[in-house]
């Protein structure tokens, strides 16, 4: 039993060296690890047969694609509003505005956690509240999600008033989008409720795409010129913390 374990911790040895190297020789990881040539060319050839570990034609080995299967599994079952409310009340305390997480919902975006403000005017938004993806702090989501999608959606919705601040023309919500793309945020004023504002950036997973959005929110004359690039601040890093703990690296 002990020998099994031993076995199987000198394999997470070997394994572990691909934290720091995306390559690697049999003789490098023989001098890495110390393990003897025969048992390490053993157990080598054991995580080759699982797909642990993959060889290149020029004798270099790798991980496995076993590995971004695993990958994604964690990712798909992680509860993202149990990685992000920490980080969202963080923020809420920082700047004393509503925190939202938003993500896409069909055609919709869907408001699945949300933090109050502590200031005595409060926006009324609901946890399971439904918006376009067109307007508002929801519409970084449509930014973010691939050309072609986002060309559908387009096409396909009518881009009706809500507030006195909805972006109804569909070239300028285009370059609205492309705008939010370039910037990495965006930034609203009176589109879903009259005379409020929302700072909003994407969360993105390890396959870099979008999966949700998180927005500090309130009452428009508290998002004055002076104070945004704060705002901006504190919500795009906010907003990368959480696509760090969903596996998103940034490049």
């Amino acid at each position: 039993m002990q020998a099994n374990n031993k076995t199987v911790v000198k394999s997470m040895t070997i394994l572990k060296l691909f934290l720091d190297h995306s390559k690697l020789t049999f003789n490098d990881m023989m001098a890495y690890t110390g393990i003897p040539k025969t048992s390490l060319h053993r157990m080598i050839g054991s995580l080759e047969e699982m797909a642990f570990l993959t060889k290149d034609k020029d004798g270099y080995y790798s991980l496995g694609l076993l590995f971004l299967q695993f990958g994604q599994l964690v990712a798909d079952r992680l509860d993202i509003r149990t990685i992000a409310r920490p980080i969202m009340k963080e923020l809420r305390d920082d700047v004393e505005e509503a925190v939202n997480l938003i993500t896409r919902y069909g055609n919709e975006a869907m408001y699945i956690e949300k933090l109050d403000t502590l200031q005595p005017v409060r926006l009324f938004t609901s946890i399971g509240r439904r918006s376009p993806m067109y307007a508002g702090d929801s519409r970084i989501i449509l930014a973010y999600l691939p050309e072609d999608e986002r060309e559908t959606y387009l096409e396909n919705t009518e881009l009706r008033s809500i507030g006195i601040g909805t972006i109804t023309d569909k070239s300028a919500l285009r370059q609205a989008l492309e705008k939010a793309r370039k910037d990495g945020y965006t930034i609203s004023r009176s589109e879903l409720e009259n005379y409020t504002a929302s700072v909003s950036a994407p969360i993105l997973n390890q396959q870099n795409q979008v999966v949700a959005a998180i927005s500090a929110a309130g009452i428009e004359a508290r998002f004055q010129e002076d104070r945004l690039p704060g705002l901006i601040q504190k919500v795009t890093s906010a907003a990368i913390k959480i696509s760090e703990m969903l596996g998103y690296i940034r490049e």
